[in-house]
């Protein structure tokens, strides 16, 4: 049986945890899409799912080592995905900052960044995300290496990349901030989609009042401010997984 030092275990428990909670909260895509987390101390490897295993399968001791060119460094009958590859290293190469990454498809996600003008300030849910939220052009899937470059080139200081035509990546420097800014996302894209479909004249807000809310919220999410994301809540979340199942840590 593999064995693991204690960061490179720790990281596994968190990742499966992610990937447990995501697919708890209905982001998942059956065998699709997926999450990294750098191993720590390890710079050019991250974890990754195998490819074959529902996200409410995934366990610690199943995620696959992998380096920034595909080769699995974990004994393993599984494959990865190489969309997964192209995604994820172009994240934690451009972003030394970054520990996790989770790359959704959902139907409110998908809505949103197909629509040509992307998120819009009519909520306050959405303001809070417009403040860390980049767009990137669709190209087609991922699977070409060279793909990185513009990935990496559309990341900037971003949380959020809206992939056009395709999907959402949320990222964050703990499990528990990619977590939550990937909820934050689908909250807001959802709140906008319902407000479309109402058919209904929406309140605009003032240019003024957008950008100063967009400011104050660079702020309050930060380190600095009150409510740093995923700081309280992700001790919240894992709470809820263990009285469900606490099988992700095996």
């Amino acid at each position: 049986m593999a064995t693991w030092n204690d960061g490179e275990w720790q990281a596994r428990i968190d990742l499966a945890a992610l990937y447990r909670l995501v697919d708890l909260y209905g982001w998942s895509d059956l065998l699709g899409t997926h999450i990294s987390h750098r191993v720590p101390n390890e710079p050019e490897h991250f974890l990754l799912n195998p490819y074959g295993f529902l996200w409410e399968e995934i366990t610690a001791s199943i995620l696959l080592k992998v380096d920034h060119n595909g080769k699995v460094l974990t004994e393993s009958n599984y494959k990865v995905n190489p969309a997964g590859i192209t995604i994820h290293s172009a994240i934690l190469r451009a972003r030394p900052d970054v520990t996790c990454a989770i790359h959704t498809h959902t139907q409110a996600g998908v809505g949103v960044a197909t629509q040509k003008n992307g998120l819009l300030s009519i909520t306050q849910h959405a303001l809070h995300v417009i403040a860390h939220a980049g767009y990137y052009d669709y190209a087609g899937i991922e699977t070409d290496p060279r793909e990185r470059d513009r990935i990496a080139a559309a990341l900037e200081h971003h949380n959020l990349l809206f992939l056009r035509n395709h999907g959402i990546i949320a990222m964050g420097r703990t499990p528990g901030e990619a977590f939550m800014w990937c909820y934050r996302a689908e909250r807001a894209c959802r709140m906008q989609l319902a407000i479309q479909q109402a058919h209904v004249d929406t309140v605009a807000l003032p240019d003024e009042l957008i950008e100063e809310t967009i400011e104050r919220n660079r702020f309050l999410n930060s380190p600095e401010g009150y409510r740093a994301i995923g700081v309280n809540e992700w001790p919240a979340l894992l709470r809820k997984l263990d009285r469900i199942d606490p099988g992700y840590k095996t």
